[in-house]
């Protein structure tokens, strides 16, 4: 009890280490470095539910520095084909959870006009490919909520 007033335990301690490390691992990362983190193919790092979410807050915050967001409308297309891959991967992802998928919507948002100029260049449907991929997620979520309760329910 005093453990909770007064500080943190052990493991929330190591937890947050943990945490401080993939952040800058994942500030350091490019997209094909974030690729294969979202596939697991990192040997450093196991791929987790708030490394995803690291990587979309990454995709969608502003730089600090120079007040720009990670993608640009002036940047290479193979750069914007390779980000908007990464989001599908990770909204399809079975760690996502409700906060990745809010990203995803704010991803949706941030870079509505670079998603509509490409698929309007290259007659691509990414605008639509995002929708379904964030109703897979929501339905992956929804999933994993049933077997807990079912879980739940057999007191397991």
């Amino acid at each position: 009890m005093f453990g909770k007033i007064l500080g943190k335990k052990n493991s929330e301690a190591k937890s947050d280490d943990n945490n401080k490390a993939l952040v800058e691992k994942i500030s350091k990362m490019n997209l094909t470095d974030m690729r294969a983190y979202v596939k697991n193919n990192v040997t450093d790092f196991e791929a987790t539910t708030d490394g995803l979410n690291e990587i979309m807050k990454k995709l969608t915050t502003p730089d600090e520095q120079h007040n720009k967001y990670y993608l640009n409308s002036d940047d290479m297309d193979s750069k914007k084909k390779k980000a908007f891959d990464l989001v599908l991967l990770i909204a399809a992802d079975k760690r996502a959870d409700i906060e990745t998928l809010e990203l995803v919507q704010k991803f949706q948002e941030v870079y509505k006009e670079i998603i509509n100029a490409y698929d309007k260049e290259y007659k691509q449907i990414y605008s639509s490919r995002f929708d379904d991929a964030i109703k897979v997620g929501l339905a992956n979520i929804q999933e994993l909520a049933e077997v807990k309760n079912k879980m739940d329910v057999l007191g397991e």
